[in-house]
């Protein structure tokens, strides 16, 4: 290496370091969107389950006025 060894570890350590920011800031945003998508379906579950309720009181309510 010669002259050139402290910016040869300088490089490799830089690089490494990057390497190990990339992968850690992909599993933190890997786990983030699974969170995110879970607490999207969910909601999206409430909703549809609201519906249905909503419009089987609203069938009950029309039923119960006929009688």
């Amino acid at each position: 290496m010669g002259n050139r060894g402290f910016y040869v570890w300088l490089s490799f350590g830089v690089s490494l370091l990057a390497m190990v920011l990339l992968a850690a800031q992909s599993l933190y945003m890997s786990k983030a969107v699974k969170t995110y998508v879970s607490t999207q379906q969910a909601r999206a579950q409430r909703i549809i389950a609201a519906r249905a309720k909503r419009k089987q009181k609203n069938i009950e309510s029309t039923q119960g006025s006929k009688a």
